[in-house]
């Protein structure tokens, strides 16, 4: 019988792609606690019952389907980006890793800020990224947060020398009470933000360097 989460393997299979998020392990991925907040507020009825079905949801990620998912894109030639939720997510990997079902060097994203996970705080990220550096040792890092903390959680992550995630997926907002109208708006203020530190955007081309992706020549779409 198919593990019901292996369905999921049929885009990993059919597109080839060069990069694709692998979670880390298993939690209680929350959403209903925002609920009160948006109250008349909606669009359309399943998004009600969407989030508040989160309360007793758990987000399965367990090691059976971590290592099929790593033996299915390493046939692909796509490279995992393992999301971390959490600590122990880390712990996770490093076995994975010298039972040898991960070959390294690793690219990790730090997820900060989901009810369930761990919260998005400096103190966190520093610790996150110490635990991965005794664990796991040389690495390539990048940094998403939800919602109000996204911009100030990415930007610390480019002080600490690692990478940034921003976008609509994590965070509706440009600035407070101002709703972003893309996540391009949200990149180029990022962008906006790294250059006034000092810090330069890489290209598309040494991204793939950096984080050791096959090419565009070599996907399936």
């Amino acid at each position: 019988m198919t593990h019901p989460d292996l369905e999921k393997k049929k885009v990993i299979a059919t597109l080839q792609p060069e990069l694709a998020s692998l979670n880390a392990g298993s939690m209680n991925f929350a959403l209903f606690h925002v609920l009160p907040k948006y109250e008349g507020k909606w669009k359309y009825e399943w998004e009600k019952q969407y989030l508040g079905a989160t309360e007793d949801f758990i987000f399965p990620n367990t090691f059976y389907t971590m290592r099929e998912f790593i033996k299915l894109m390493e046939k692909n030639g796509t490279k995992p980006e393992f999301e971390i939720y959490d600590v122990g997510m880390i712990n996770n990997l490093a076995y994975l890793i010298n039972t040898g079902h991960i070959q390294t060097p690793v690219y990790l994203q730090f997820v900060l800020g989901i009810l369930g996970g761990i919260p998005a705080t400096v103190e966190n990220l520093v610790y996150l990224v110490q635990t991965a550096r005794q664990q796991i040792g040389d690495f390539q890092w990048s940094v998403c947060a939800a919602g109000r903390t996204q911009f100030a959680m990415t930007t610390h992550a480019l002080l600490m020398g690692g990478h940034a995630r921003v976008g609509l997926e994590d965070n509706l907002y440009l600035v407070k009470g101002v709703l972003a109208k893309s996540s391009g708006e949200q990149v180029a203020k990022l962008k906006r933000i790294a250059g006034e530190l000092g810090i330069e955007t890489a290209t598309p081309a040494e991204a793939r360097q950096i984080l050791g992706l096959k090419g565009l020549d070599q996907v399936a779409y």
